[in-house]
């Protein structure tokens, strides 16, 4: 017979654990299964340990630029990537030992270290254990895309999983994929030493975003030594460890590009075929994701998605949201719904791009009359205080109902500044309750009623 539970949980990443928890102290009783790591992409090799890394990576850059603030460094700046892989590492070990005591400690939940697969209707197999429950919720996250280039399985390759490992300085690191992970990869890798080249598939990098965006963030980068090639196409790998060529075309033309280490950036796919779903009726959208509605539920009565194998969200904040819809909708009697949520995300290079709701291209493309505010780095005292004026803010605005549709920040501090946009989007209040609102002098954040004051038609 099926050991019976309250409730399961399949996988441990930002919103499993949460809700295991929330249901367990609710009286439930509770099974989380985990395969391998507590925490997820983001504890083990996705926010925590990388953001871990770019501040080490930072540290380095102001370093060398010392002499422009008037400090004398004697002698080079040298990394120690040993060093640096251990700090990481310290700081990762701390998330999970602290994720481990809370779970382990939660009367009513019981953690299973394996791969859960279902067997039947509302039935989960692991280790060979059959587990059931009237509700099931599906928290497997997702996995690096790997291409099937010619000769890519004949060499060593990296994903953003595996550069966890590395605590050499690749020579030349060669990113294919000029998107978020992979230009966050390269400033980083550029800091600490390396020479990197990002090859981008697309005519410009970060193509979601508005070509200014992507041009600039092309230029910041450029400027500290990275090489960008965009339109590549045709891929085909040979080489050994530490010394790889990658063959390609650009713009049509071919291209040979040689390094000691090559990085996948491509994409990232649902961790959906060890599931089974197929034996509790479960299905995908037509991008292999888990199909789920506005309030995370399957079309299976009592299984609901959450979390990046949903497709609904590609971010530890949404995923987390996720959790939050559905413990509302269960345990407290809230009408929570996925749409409710207004996109909000960043690019963490540095200077960090910040992107809340509707883009310019969004705004033209619903032909809707809107308001546009603009305003250069160069203006802003604590940018310009700390020699760092690179990038802007821009604001847009409903030009009838005054409300805010959507911002780009691409500057220092740009991913705290963005929150007194987005809070107020939340509240469907119109930009004047910022642009009238008094803010501390000198920060960043002090600019963005100046930036409301100047608005101009968007045309």
């Amino acid at each position: 017979m099926p050991r019976r539970f309250d409730a399961i949980v399949i996988g441990a990443g930002q919103s499993g654990p949460s809700l295991a928890a929330r249901l367990a102290q609710e009286g439930q009783t509770v099974a989380l299964i985990e395969r391998e790591h507590l925490g997820g992409t983001c504890v083990n090799d996705g926010c925590i340990p990388t953001k871990t890394l770019v501040a080490s990576a930072r540290v380095a850059h102001l370093a060398r630029r010392a002499a422009d603030y008037g400090v004398q460094v004697d002698g080079a700046v040298r990394v120690d990537m040993k060093a640096v892989k251990a700090r990481k590492d310290a700081v990762v070990q701390q998330s999970i030992d602290s994720l481990t005591t809370w779970l382990e400690g939660t009367p009513g939940l019981t953690l299973f270290r394996g791969e859960g697969a279902f067997s039947g209707d509302h039935q989960v197999t692991v280790n060979g254990e059959a587990l059931t429950a009237p509700k099931v919720f599906i928290n497997t996250g997702g996995r690096p895309v790997v291409p099937d280039w010619p000769g890519l399985a004949d060499i060593s390759y990296l994903t953003n999983t595996s550069m966890m490992d590395l605590d050499v300085l690749p020579e030349h690191l060669i990113i294919a994929g000029g998107s978020y992970i992979g230009l966050e990869f390269a400033q980083m890798y550029r800091r600490f030493g390396s020479r990197v080249t990002v090859l981008e598939y697309g005519d410009r990098l970060i193509g979601r975003e508005d070509p200014e965006i992507s041009e600039t963030v092309k230029t910041i980068l450029e400027a500290e030594g990275i090489e960008v090639r965009l339109g590549v196409r045709d891929f085909a790998v040979s080489g050994t460890a530490g010394a790889i060529r990658l063959n390609a075309t650009a713009a049509g033309a071919p291209i040979v590009v040689d390094g000691s280490h090559l990085l996948l950036a491509i994409g990232r796919k649902p961790n959906v075929e060890a599931l089974n779903l197929d034996a509790a009726g479960i299905a995908l959208d037509p991008r292999g994701y888990i199909a789920v509605d506005d309030e995370l539920r399957t079309n299976v009565e009592g299984i609901w998605a959450i979390g990046d194998v949903n497709g609904r969200g590609a971010f530890t904040h949404t995923s987390y949201n996720d959790y939050e819809i559905v413990a509302g909708d269960l345990l407290d009697g809230d009408d929570r719904k996925v749409s409710d949520r207004i996109q909000a995300y960043a690019l963490f290079i540095d200077p960090p791009l910040a992107r809340i709701g509707m883009s310019e291209s969004d705004v033209r493309k619903s032909g809707r009359a809107a308001l546009k505010g603009y305003l250069p780095m160069t203006r802003v005292g604590r940018a310009r205080e700390r020699g760092e004026t690179q990038g802007f803010m821009q604001v847009l605005i409903d030009a009838e109902t005054k409300l805010v549709l959507g911002a780009a920040l691409l500057c220092i501090e740009a991913d705290e500044v963005v929150h007194s946009l987005l809070d107020v989007m939340y509240a469907r209040a119109p930009y004047t309750v910022v642009q009238r609102a008094v803010h501390i002098h000198p920060t960043v954040s002090e600019l963005i009623p100046t930036m409301l004051g100047d608005l101009k038609p968007l045309t």
